[in-house]
């Protein structure tokens, strides 16, 4: 008995690892991944920026309520905010759609039926995907930007010994940061300038950059593995509606069928009668 105890826990749970759908589940573990890497090493990336402009180019904070640069940080700081929660619920959306398309689903609970509800469930799981790809493939590059700055900065506090004697200065007017009027410059061979490429905060800035960008194009693979995902599921639903129209026309004319002959099997026993 518990032989056959232990025989049917092992069918079961084989039975149920079979109906997870795992195209869908490594798209929502790379989206997870990648939003996660995304939304916290982005995160950390503005803090250290805030502080990078605040310690050695002096950018303060405007008095008033203005869009300043630090405005716009904390604004990005509450869209990635929204993009966490809000990819979370997706990816939750997407497997739940995976795993009642998937063919296991079938095979667990028995025949089902397509219902037009269901087609254009998946209909619209295909084109917000596709929308979001887009989306996501915006903010990678809008990652690059600040990639691109920090990689120019790191750069030059790497070859410091090359530059002496060269007036080679950091201007964030150039990049929008300040505006015209304030003069924010460092430059090479000045105190700030070592102390900047000497501290933690660069380095570190930079490096979060790059794992935000890493999680980005993480997330832009994870859309198209979804919209593969769901290409392959709208396939199947469409063909297993074709099937059920099939399976109904098929089971109607055997039951006319079967009607006429016990109709014409009536018919000759009361004529034979």
């Amino acid at each position: 008995a518990k032989k056959n105890r232990v025989k049917g826990c092992l069918e079961c749970c084989i039975k149920c690892l079979g109906g997870i759908p795992y195209p869908s589940l490594i798209a929502t573990i790379l989206l997870y991944a990648g939003v996660a890497l995304f939304c916290g090493c982005g995160h950390e990336a503005l803090s250290g920026t805030v502080t990078i402009l605040q310690n050695y180019f002096e950018v303060v904070r405007s008095p008033v309520d203005a869009l300043d640069v630090f405005t716009m940080i904390d604004i990005i700081k509450y869209v990635i905010y929204g993009i966490a929660s809000a990819f979370f619920v997706y990816g939750i959306l997407l497997m739940v759609e995976g795993f009642f398309t998937s063919g296991a689903i079938k095979d667990l609970y028995g025949d089902f039926k397509i219902t037009t509800c269901g087609r254009c469930v998946s209909a619209w799981f295909i084109m917000l995907t596709y929308i979001f790809m887009l989306a996501w493939l915006g903010v990678t590059a809008f990652t690059s930007l600040p990639v691109f700055i920090y990689f120019n900065i790191w750069n030059i506090c790497q070859n410091t010994t090359v530059l002496e004697g060269a007036t080679l200065c950091l201007d964030p007017r150039q990049y929008g940061i300040v505006p015209i009027a304030e003069a924010k410059t460092v430059c090479a061979g000045s105190e700030k300038f070592y102390r900047m490429c000497e501290s933690n905060e660069l380095d570190m800035t930079f490096h979060l950059f790059i794992c935000a960008l890493a999680g980005a194009g993480a997330a832009v693979i994870a859309m198209i593995h979804y919209l593969m995902v769901l290409s392959a599921n709208w396939a199947y639903v469409k063909d297993a509606c074709r099937m059920q129209k099939y399976e109904d026309i098929k089971s109607k004319e055997e039951q006319e069928l079967h009607d006429i002959h016990s109709t014409r099997s009536k018919e000759r026993l009361n004529a034979y009668t």
